[in-house]
């Protein structure tokens, strides 16, 4: 077969963009009405769905699903009841994103039509079960279930939460990768000192913060206390407030730009700040320009930080002043990777 090219065509209200896998998707969003995604271009049924949606006729697939109410005391009547709790509101939008994907699967199954009242702790592990394929997925929907019967409690559909005392499932993984020094050096050496690309670098790596609290840094987060510079942070996660002592490796970056206007140190092509999903696709096509592994991602550098903070000998509760962690725990997950025998070596040097 020969190679087929395909041209790209600029459509009313459609929106084309990379996700965070590099994959191209495309949208349609009217004003004032959600996004809904289209098919491929390259798809037969791409003009006609993109049609019926200009004509305000529902998705293809949508037309098909038939629309099922939830029953009252139901499960998928919890989950109506749970997303306007604190509970679901204060967790960070990406946070959502995925516990959305999640639910959704939850409410198409035939389960979501049981009372909530009636839970077991057999039921728990059950559901977990159909998520069984990612043990990492399988605790998530743990974590969601577990939030769910809270909220019945709250509600007074129930006295106890059956999510109490099932075991998660054990995951053999390090988690989200942690920057070497050898990664590191690479994308300073193709990102040089001036460029917005090390700016976000020397943000992520010497602040310690995430992807959803870089974005939103700005000139207005200098302060000076007691003749140190520091950057204010409230963690858009956590709510932790933190005053942040600037690198001298940041400073350099920062006095670089004179930010004049600009509420946030970082901004996108056109000129308006990133938002977090934005900034992580744009971050990863500079790693993918320095020639980085996949894994290479934003909070892999704030991985990077608690471990280049427990190499340099900081004490736990020193690193959390940093990071904003709640409990040593997480620390210790955060500095896993930091290099053993630089840390026995200073133990050793404090022996008496």
């Amino acid at each position: 077969m020969g190679t087929i090219y395909v041209t790209v065509i600029r459509l009313k209200y459609v929106h084309r963009f990379k996700d965070r896998y590099g994959r191209v998707r495309h949208y349609l969003r009217k004003p004032g009405c959600k996004r809904v995604p289209l098919p491929d271009p390259a798809d037969k049924n791409f003009y006609r769905e993109y049609e019926r949606l200009l004509n305000g006729l529902p998705p293809e697939a949508a037309k098909s699903q038939p629309i099922r109410s939830a029953i009252p005391g139901s499960l998928a009547d919890l989950i109506c009841h749970w997303r306007t709790t604190h509970a679901y509101k204060s967790k960070e939008p990406s946070t959502q994103a995925v516990y959305n994907r999640l639910i959704k699967r939850i409410e198409q199954a035939d389960y979501s039509r049981a009372a909530a009242a009636t839970m077991a702790p057999a039921n728990v592990r059950y559901i977990m079960r159909q998520f069984s394929d990612s043990p990492t997925t399988a605790n998530r929907i743990l974590t969601i279930l577990n939030s769910l019967m809270d909220a019945a409690i709250d509600l007074g559909w129930r006295d106890n939460n059956p999510c109490f005392g099932v075991k998660r499932i054990r995951v053999e993984s390090e988690g989200i990768h942690s920057w070497t020094d050898a990664e590191i050096k690479a994308y300073e050496a193709r990102w040089p000192s001036g460029s917005k690309q090390r700016l976000a670098f020397a943000l992520l790596l010497y602040t310690g913060q995430r992807r959803s609290d870089i974005v939103k840094m700005g000139p207005a987060d200098y302060k000076e206390i007691s003749g140190q510079r520091m950057i204010s942070v409230t963690q858009q996660k956590t709510n932790v407030k933190l005053l942040i002592p600037i690198h001298g490796s940041l400073q350099r970056e920062l006095a670089a730009w004179a930010f004049e206007g600009q509420s946030t140190f970082l901004l996108a092509e056109r000129g308006k700040p990133y938002s977090a999903n934005g900034f992580y696709n744009s971050f990863s096509d500079w790693c993918r320009g320095a020639g980085l592994p996949t894994g290479c991602s934003p909070h892999g550098l704030r991985k990077a930080a608690g471990r280049k903070l427990a190499e340099a000998g900081c004490t736990p509760h020193q690193i959390a002043a940093i990071l904003g962690h709640k409990t040593l725990t997480e620390v210790e997950r955060y500095t896993r990777a930091a290099d053993q025998s630089l840390l026995a070596i200073e133990a050793m040097k404090k022996m008496t």
